[in-house]
Formats: C-alpha cells, structure tokens, sequence
C-alpha cells in the first residue's frame, strides 16, 4: 500500500514538474518554487474544504483507507461504515475527499524534495557561492512536510482533537510561508527606498498578529464554533455574551469535550468565537495602517494595494460566513484569504528587510 501511495503522489506531482520543465523560463528552479508555492496554496484551501464537510475521518486509518491505497478497493468497508452510520463520518464522497486531499500532500511533498535536490545540484555547481541556490531552506521546507505529516496522521489517529487538527493548519501556513520566502529570494525586486526600512518592526508585528488571528480562527474551526455567534457586529444580540473561556481554551481535550471529559457547554464555544472576532478587528486595524503606509514608499505600492484587496476580502468573507450561515463556498474562501495574507505579508518583510 506504502508503494502504490507514493506511485500515485508522484503521478500527481508529474504534471507540475511537467509543465515546469516545458516552461520557456530558463530559470527553472525559480518556476518550481513559485508552483509549488501556489499548489500548497490550494492544498491549503482543499485541507479546509476537507474540514468544512467533516471528511477529516473519511477514512478512519492513515495513510490508505481501511488499508487500501484507494477508496473503490475499499468500497465494501466504506459502504458498511456508512449503512451503519448513514450520518457519519464515513462515507464514499468523504472517503474521496480525504484521500485526494493526502494524494495532493503526496505531491507537494514530491515537488519538495525535487526542489531540494536541484538546490544542492546548483549550489554545487555555482562553487557554493549562490546565497539563492542554498539548500538551507528546501531542508528545512523537506522537515516541515515531514512534520506536517505526522500531524495529518494524527488528526485522524487521534479523532480530529482540536490542538492536533488546529497545529495541523498552522504548520500548512508556515510551510507557505517559507515557500513565499524562498520564492521572494528567487525574484528580482524594483528600486526600494531606504524609508521602507521604517516599517521593519510594524510589518513584523503584523505577521504575527496574523498567524496568531490565524491559529484562533483554526481553534474556531476545528471547535465547530463558527455559528456560535450567528450575528454581526453583536454576539447573541450583546457586546459581552455569557462566555466560559476555561473549557473553551484548555489545549489538550477531545472534540466537543472538557478537559474533564464532560461536553462542551455552549458559552465555550461562544468564548472561542468571541474572542476569534475582537481580535480580528486588531489585525485587521495594523494591517490597514501598514498597508496605507507602505502605499507612500517607492517599490512597496504593488503589495501594500494587494494587501488592501486582501485584508478587505478577508473581512468581508468572514462577516458574510456569519450572517450566510457558514456557506461552504465562502467558509473555504475565507481560509484562502488567510492564506493570501501570509503571502503578502511574508513578500512585505522580505522587501523591507532587503532596503534595511
């Protein structure tokens, strides 16, 4: 099974590498990091897809399903799971959700370790002299999926508890933006004015303000808290809703459970929201004023109007997933979102550290 898994990650990865390698870019190690940056973009996406119609256990074993490397060679065992369980977490749809999402994590872990072994094929031929070509960060990018596996692997192991399922995610934006900035490396910059360097610790700050905003919204999420606050800009119709944060924030408990083991009371869940929302408005605030900022600085304009666009979606399509109640469409496109802004955010560090 281990065999044919990794047979079908490289069969997918074969049509990036291919149109890589077709590519008239004669830079063709500076077109594999910016394909596989976009391609981890969309797994990201397709991870929250896969959260959002609860197929995280559409196959309850890891890395095949029920012991196959496909869902049609495990038919009979997901047809029986869903006779006994017609609402349950197993059925064929979801088994296929969740085994394409694992064959698109194959792949991009195939596109990495093909970015690793080219860097160390160029770094040795430029005489170890090109800072770009350094295999440094395809190393470090090749332990990061590692480790983003083993969590995937114990997101289903371990019933999708919600610090498993939550780590799970961030380590998918920080393996982005390790890629955006290996691929801000693999790009010529415009003339950058020395004020940029102005901005060095604002943008910082606003990085991680983000990832923190980011790590609450896959509390929120892998929690199924999003609707526990169905109205805007109150909660439940007040500013300071009944909210229990105790419950709601101890990290290691299964879903829907106290750390006790008794269920998870509804102010919980409201407290996780809550608190998800006003912080929210915080990086939403610096991010504007950073981007509005940068907007007056010679060879910042193009991202600081990107990041505008992209604080503004993001807003928007969180408002929208409240009042819509929790419409997959946009519930997916609000993880995109935040995955846009890391991007953005990461390229506006690398900018202002390279005029610093």
């Amino acid at each position: 099974m281990l065999i044919q898994l990794a047979i079908i990650g490289m069969i997918v990865a074969m049509l990036p590498l291919s149109v890589v390698w077709v590519s008239d870019n004669p830079d063709k190690y500076r077109k594999l990091v910016w394909v596989t940056l976009f391609l981890t973009s969309d797994l990201i996406m397709f991870g929250a897809f896969t959260r959002l119609t609860d197929s995280g256990l559409g196959c309850p074993d890891w890395p095949g399903c029920y012991g196959q490397s496909n869902p049609m060679r495990a038919h009979a065992d997901i047809s029986a799971a869903e006779a006994a369980m017609p609402t349950g977490p197993v059925t064929v749809t979801k088994a296929w959700i969740e085994m394409v999402h694992r064959y698109l994590a194959l792949a991009i872990g195939v596109l990495i370790i093909a970015l690793l072994i080219s860097a160390w094929r160029k770094w040795q031929r430029s005489g170890k002299t090109a800072s770009r070509f350094s295999p440094m960060f395809p190393s470090l990018l090749f332990g990061f999926i590692c480790l983003q596996g083993a969590f995937g692997a114990w997101t289903v192991t371990m019933k999708l508890q919600p610090i498993i399922v939550s780590t799970h995610l961030m380590l998918g934006m920080s393996l982005l933006a390790l890629l955006a900035w290996l691929g801000a490396r693999q790009t010529d910059h415009a003339h950058l004015a020395p004020t940029a360097a102005t901005l060095r610790l604002p943008a910082l700050l606003a990085g991680l303000l983000l990832l923190g905003q980011i790590a609450l919204g896959g509390w929120v999420s892998s929690n199924y808290a999003a609707l526990a606050c169905a109205d805007f800009p109150l909660c439940q119709g007040a500013l300071l809703p009944p909210m229990d944060f105790t419950p709601g924030f101890a990290l290691w408990r299964d879903l829907g459970k106290t750390s006790g083991g008794e269920f998870l009371p509804f102010a919980a869940l409201t407290a996780i929201h809550w608190t998800h929302r006003v912080f929210a408005f915080a990086v939403v605030a610096l991010v504007v004023w950073l981007a509005l900022t940068a907007r007056k600085i010679e060879g910042l304009q193009k991202t600081a109007h990107w990041l505008l666009f992209a604080i503004a979606l993001q807003f928007a399509t969180g408002v929208l997933t409240v009042l819509l109640d929790l419409p997959l469409a946009l519930a997916v496109l609000h993880n995109g979102g935040a995955a846009l802004l890391v991007l953005l955010l990461v390229m506006l560090n690398y900018k202002i550290r390279l005029a610093s």
